[in-house]
């Protein structure tokens, strides 16, 4: 089972950028997904997160309203869109998936891992 972020960049704050997950390996019916994200010295936060089929969804608090998550089930993959951007956004952003229908918020929840993509906001 693999996931792929991608999508990262450098982009000035007001700016949107918008990050991809393909997983593959298996289909992921039934799986939650989430996006979190790490900056150096500090612990992995959650930043939103999806239910199976898609229904429901929950952001962190600091980026309700200008980041949106989705998912496409029939190509396996899970985006997060982000407007808005402010220079406390950049981190290495990695997306996770958790073998059960409702998002949750914890890191230790998720089971899966993608490798991480950079987002660089610049003031």
């Amino acid at each position: 089972v693999q996931l792929q972020a991608c999508g990262g960049g450098l982009v000035q704050a007001g700016g949107s950028l918008r990050l991809s997950c393909a997983a593959s390996g298996r289909t992921f019916n039934n799986w939650a997904m989430g996006w979190f994200r790490q900056t150096p010295g500090k612990e992995r936060e959650f930043v939103a997160a999806i239910s199976w089929p898609g229904v429901s969804t929950a952001y962190a608090r600091s980026v309700k309203g200008r980041f949106t998550i989705s998912r496409d089930n029939a190509k396996n993959t899970v985006d997060l869109q982000m407007n808005s951007l402010k220079p406390e956004d950049t981190a290495v952003y990695y997306c996770a998936a958790r073998p059960y229908n409702w998002p949750r918020t914890g890191s230790h929840e998720y089971d899966y891992w993608g490798q991480g993509t950079q987002v660089t906001v610049s003031s």
